[in-house]
């Protein structure tokens, strides 16, 4: 892939801390992972420390391949770290810890690798915007860039204000929701109450038409978990995809939303129709739930997605 159609990703690279076992993520690094074992150019811009956490960081770019341009080493703040319980039926819960490094990700050494990978889209979420350091060096990158913008919009409890989503909204071109967060848009700024069970509501599409008109979107998706997931377009066109599979066994759905927007960017920059993209997207997000975390430690389970997606494989 060529330097234009690179894919750069700006936000936190954590540990999630399940107390037993300790796995690398954050949403923003889930994504750069995946796209890396896609073979997308991928240009990961974060910020850890000198610990322990730092290194298995470190070794995840290894492991997948990532170029470190975009990462900075901080000698003061920790390397990000959440607390994640499981509830036993695959879901879980999140303490996301203050003041990691990942909160002052410097604007200097970020536009220098921004400008050494030029992108064809900037990833961008809403957690690594709480300190005012690295919400200062994104909005750096987003006035540096005429990148397409994505916006993975998690709306963490105690992490974002509705001010910061309001920001970050006016910034994007597509914004990725799951059905909480899209009820929390349209409370804020459609002013309706509305369930997301049945997605073709003609009241629901015209709120999701009326928020995509306020912040200028070119689409906005929402995902629906185990249900799958729909796109509306600034045309009014609505494409959704509700055939979804789980795995075998089940583990946790850590990674999921993350997985999607890995392979709609990827599949956006192969070309691919985007009723093909949302279909593969929901397949892949449904597979990574069958192990812990968010990126698999075994690489051939990506070699086998590209072989299908190569090979022109009818299913997803």
């Amino acid at each position: 892939m060529g330097a234009q159609q690179a894919i750069a990703v700006f936000g936190e690279a954590l540990v999630d801390d399940f107390i037993t076992e300790q796995v690398v993520g954050g949403a923003p690094f889930n994504v750069a992972r995946n796209l890396a074992a896609f073979g997308a150019a991928t240009l990961m811009i974060t910020r850890i420390g000198q610990d322990k956490n730092g290194a298995l960081v470190r070794a995840e770019f290894e492991r997948f391949g990532m170029s470190t341009t975009g990462l900075q080493a901080d000698v003061k703040e920790a390397t990000g770290r959440v607390v994640v319980e499981r509830d036993g039926e695959g879901g879980h819960r999140f303490t996301i810890l203050p003041d990691q490094a990942y909160d002052y990700v410097e604007a200097e050494p970020a536009l220098a690798a921004l400008a050494d990978t030029p992108p064809a889209v900037l990833y961008f979420g809403t957690v690594a915007q709480r300190h005012p350091r690295s919400r200062a060096t994104l909005l750096a990158l987003l006035e540096a860039t005429k990148a397409k913008r994505y916006l993975d919009l998690n709306v963490r409890e105690g992490q974002v204000t509705e001010r910061r989503v309001f920001e970050s909204l006016h910034q994007a071109d597509i914004v990725k929701v799951n059905e909480t967060e899209l009820q929390d848009l349209f409370n804020w700024y459609a002013h309706v109450r509305l369930g997301t069970q049945q997605m073709d509501k003609p009241e629901l599409v015209a709120a999701c038409r009326r928020l995509i008109r306020t912040f200028a979107l070119e689409g906005l998706v929402v995902t629906l978990a185990e249900r799958g997931a729909v796109y509306f377009d600034a045309d009014g066109s609505v494409v959704s995809d509700f055939n979804t599979q789980a795995p075998e066994r089940l583990v946790d759905s850590v990674g999921a939303g993350d997985a999607f927007s890995a392979v709609f960017l990827y599949g956006r920059a192969q070309g691919w129709d985007l009723a093909l993209t949302m279909a593969r997207a929901n397949a892949f997000a449904g597979a990574v739930c069958g192990f812990a975390g968010a990126a698999s430690p075994d690489l051939s389970f990506y070699q086998s997605w590209i072989a299908r997606w190569q090979g022109g494989d009818p299913l997803p």
